[in-house]
């Protein structure tokens, strides 16, 4: 009798909880949009690099208010919220725009019950831009900065038993203001978008003892044959031990053999030694090796995390015609692939479920490209692992903001270094180094771009040498079809709509950035019906592969001449962009699929024996 009441009673919370929620708007919808509820939206781990086994995500429906800047007096909240959409996006249930001069309020109540010595964490995925957190009427925490997670020991604030309440206080200024925003714009038009204000990454809670791990950083040496380990714990002793066990992959349920161990204390690093035989991983074979770390106090585990790593190396390297050419594994390879903006129709910033984030890296895949380069935004971690275990390097850029110097291409620049203030400087920098801690154990990351074109571009000798001293292990593109300053690894230029080499450097690789950009409208699957344009523009599937192929075939003449990596713009249409491979509902696929595999694969494998 209890069981079916308690039944009853779920299925009542389900049914008011659906009744709440519908989306927002007639914007073009992705297929995945209509399976969206508050009960399943985005259940999957957020962190696969660091699993915990007791957490439980906070997504589902908030309470929301859009105030005026400063007024902390809400009064009673304007409706509801589906969390982990932003406000401004259909799937949120609400599509309303905030601006500068207001501030977005969440509430929720969450239950738990805290035992002994457990401490319990609170975990934002991101939040756009600047947040402040309470729970219980005790302010937990502060956060600026829209693309990193960040979290809050919120032990002291809950209570032991019984309802706690959950407050977030958000202002976004978009492109008002002079913080790192992508491609958000408050007049969204041509290669500008929809702002996004608030929560657009899952928030989810973990439970801990007083000593846990708070991040790792995991650093492959496939010519040493180790594997180093630097985890920072919460609080450290003398008395802690860290104890690193790799398996060989790993089968859905357990772990296959265990191949390698290693140990340390005193905070010392953790060097695991592989085998010589330990297989690369690369786009071919992109194998991911599962290890645990756990650490001890005397005999007793106080916290254990599963990760993944992969054994590779990326690097340059002069060809027999004294080419330098991009490295992987020591081997050189040609990276190609799409200019990946990550937006969503129905989501924004945040695709409808894990599987939809993992349909654009497999359509990747698919399509014959070994490589993305994701566009002025960053991603939940969910996307990169998706991109670690099928196989997609990744170039990842710096979110554009601010105000840059003028634009020169085809020369080394000479003139304005910057027009940012001294706190625009300040938020991008604190920002670009909190995005490579958040993603500097990623497997597939290859290379950092910390400007795209001249877009906020400053001071480039100095942030390019202070990337490349702080994280060595990758390459360094100091602005992707930028003004080019002799630093870093890379010159990379741009030319739409065909390939072109205009500008060349024989001390770095050369790479054409960005290309193509063929435009094809698609009825029934456009952000806007009347508007809608591309560099070029056709209205079939046969005339934009043939173009792409012709622009394809260009490419490879050019690369026996100097270019080592080209990108394709771009993934799928976004607002009124329409040149994607795919429509922005990801529904159609506006070339022909076979046939623009064939040369890209042809491309991909260009250094192959």
């Amino acid at each position: 009798m209890k069981k079916t009441l308690f039944a009853v009673i779920c299925l009542i919370v389900s049914q008011l909880a659906i009744a709440q929620y519908a989306l927002a708007g007639d914007s073009l919808k992705t297929r995945w949009a209509s399976e969206v509820t508050p009960e399943n939206v985005w259940k999957s781990h957020p962190r696969p690099q660091m699993m915990r086994g007791i957490w439980e995500d906070l997504n589902g429906l908030w309470d929301y208010a859009i105030r005026p800047k400063g007024e902390n007096n809400i009064g009673e909240f304007d409706g509801k919220i589906l969390v982990p959409f932003c406000v401004e996006s259909s799937l949120s249930g609400v599509q309303k725009y905030v601006g500068k001069d207001n501030e977005l309020w969440y509430q929720r109540e969450f239950n738990y019950t805290l035992k002994g010595q457990d401490h319990l964490l609170l975990h934002f995925g991101a939040v756009d831009w600047k947040c402040d957190v309470w729970v219980n009427d005790i302010k937990v925490g502060s956060h600026t900065g829209g693309y990193t997670p960040f979290t809050f020991d919120i032990t002291n604030a809950v209570k032991k038993k019984g309802n706690n309440i959950l407050r977030v206080r958000v202002w976004d200024p978009t492109d008002e203001g002079e913080q790192p925003c992508g491609k958000q714009h408050v007049k969204p038009h041509g290669i500008w978008y929809t702002p996004v204000t608030g929560i657009w990454q899952t928030v989810w809670l973990e439970v801990v003892q007083e000593t846990y791990i708070v991040d790792m950083k995991i650093v492959p040496d496939i010519d040493n044959y180790k594997v180093t380990i630097n985890a920072e714990l919460s609080d450290a002793s003398q008395n802690n031990m860290f104890e690193v066990v790799v398996y060989d992959g790993h089968i859905n349920g357990g772990f296959n053999t265990i191949i390698a161990k290693a140990k340390s204390i005193n905070g010392n690093d953790i060097e695991v030694p592989m085998p010589e035989n330990a297989r690369l991983w690369s786009p071919d074979d992109p194998f991911l090796y599962y290890m645990s770390i756990s650490v001890y106090q005397g005999n007793k585990c106080v916290d254990k995390v599963i990760s993944y790593f992969a054994m590779r190396k990326f690097s340059t390297a002069k060809d027999e015609n004294g080419i330098v050419r991009l490295m992987l594994n020591n081997e050189p390879i040609f990276m190609f692939g799409p200019l990946d903006q990550g937006w969503w129709c129905d989501g924004l910033y945040t695709a409808p479920c894990d599987e939809a984030l993992a349909y654009d890296v497999q359509k990747t895949k698919d399509f014959g490209y070994n490589m993305i380069r994701k566009h002025v935004k960053v991603e939940p971690a969910r996307w990169y692992y998706h991109c670690d275990r099928l196989g997609i390097i990744v170039w990842q850029d710096m979110p554009s903001g601010g105000r840059g110097p003028g634009w020169v291409t085809d020369r080394y620049f000479d003139g304005s270094l910057s027009r940012r203030t001294p706190e625009s400087e300040a938020t991008y920098k604190k920002e670009w180094k909190e995005i490579i801690d958040y993603l500097y154990s990623v497997p597939s990351i290859g290379i950092w771009v910390p400007f795209n074109e001249s877009w906020g571009q400053f001071k480039t000798p100095e942030i390019v040498e202070w990337t490349k001293s702080y994280d060595p292990s990758r390459l360094v593109n100091p602005a992707s079809g930028g003004n080019h300053y002799p630093v870093g690894d890379i010159l990379d230029i741009h030319n739409y709509p065909d390939p072109e080499m205009y500008f060349y450097d024989a001390s770095r690789a050369n790479v054409l950035g960005e290309y193509g950009g063929i435009g094809r409208k698609v009825e029934g699957h456009t952000w806007v019906p009347s508007t809608g344009w591309g560099y070029v523009e056709y209205d079939s599937e046969e005339k934009v592969t043939d173009t792409y192929v012709e622009y394809a075939n260009k490419l490879l003449e050019l690369i026996p001449r100097g270019f080592s990596a080209a990108v394709y713009t771009q993934t799928t249409d976004c607002e009124v962009e329409l040149n994607g491979l795919m429509t922005y509902d990801r529904a159609v696929v506006k070339l022909n699929e076979e046939r623009i595999r064939e040369i890209n694969l042809k491309i991909s494998n260009y250094f192959k024996k």
